[in-house]
């Protein structure tokens, strides 16, 4: 290969590394851009006025209102209650306990993710006992999407520990009339035998953080590539004289 044909297939491939890691670092930041929209819009969403059953039962767009503030009146149903497993808060696993909430005047029931407590590691089938009192509640808290899923084995669960909770085969298993949404409750934490269940949900992440590491590292990139191709096919070739042989 001639020395003007090595030339010229390396700066090419130089050409096109810098112009394909270029594109990738601008990508990047565009998603970042995009997440930090969808930020803002949790954010405007979160100083909305609380809303309330009707608000529930008269839209026909429920995912318009994830993330807004929610205060309900209804009566649990504690028969119903999942310990969803495996799940974790402050760095410790736990259960997840989700109890139905019947709207007052209604056969409208919500899932209701109250809190995180510790798990019995001695004895797995020890549930903690939680509070479930009887009669009209008010429970405040806001907006979610349904009960996240992790990786499980087995496609129905029974029982009530389950690794995870999907909505349409729990509302056939039981019955129950459930809104398409869930409520994640806030508050102080609350005693239940002995165990705090602990409500310090984490915020929304939108991940726009990590947006802005790939971007770093692809613009990192894309100069490293342009200063080797400068360094070794035009300072080196051109401006720096060969080394004599000895």
């Amino acid at each position: 290969m001639s020395p003007k044909t090595r030339f010229g297939l390396l700066t090419l491939a130089a050409l096109l590394g810098v112009a394909l890691t270029f594109s990738l670092g601008r990508w990047q930041l565009s998603r970042a851009a995009q997440k930090e929209a969808l930020h803002a819009a949790i954010e405007s969403q979160h100083l909305r006025p609380p809303i309330g059953p009707a608000d529930l039962l008269g839209t026909s767009l429920p995912d318009d209102l994830v993330h807004r503030q929610v205060r309900l009146q209804g009566r649990w149903l504690p028969e119903r209650t999942v310990f969803l497993d495996n799940r974790q808060m402050h760095g410790q696993t736990g259960f997840f306990v989700v109890t139905p909430l019947q709207l007052a005047d209604s056969q409208a029931v919500i899932l209701v993710q109250r809190g995180w407590v510790a798990r019995n590691f001695l004895d797995r089938t020890q549930l903690p006992q939680v509070d479930s009192p009887a009669g009209l509640v008010e429970v405040q808290g806001r907006m979610a999407p349904p009960p996240s899923k992790l990786y499980a084995f087995q496609a129905a669960e029974q029982g009530p520990i389950r690794q995870n909770l999907d909505l349409a085969a729990f509302a056939a298993e039981t019955g129950l009339a459930l809104l398409p949404l869930s409520v994640l409750q806030t508050g102080p934490a609350v005693s239940t035998s002995g165990n705090p269940l602990q409500r310090d949900w984490p915020p929304a992440n939108t991940g726009v953080e990590k947006h802005y590491g790939y971007a770093f590292q692809w613009f990192g990139l894309s100069a490293l590539i342009a200063i080797l191709y400068v360094w070794f096919q035009i300072v080196r070739r051109f401006f720096l004289p060969p080394k004599r042989q000895s």
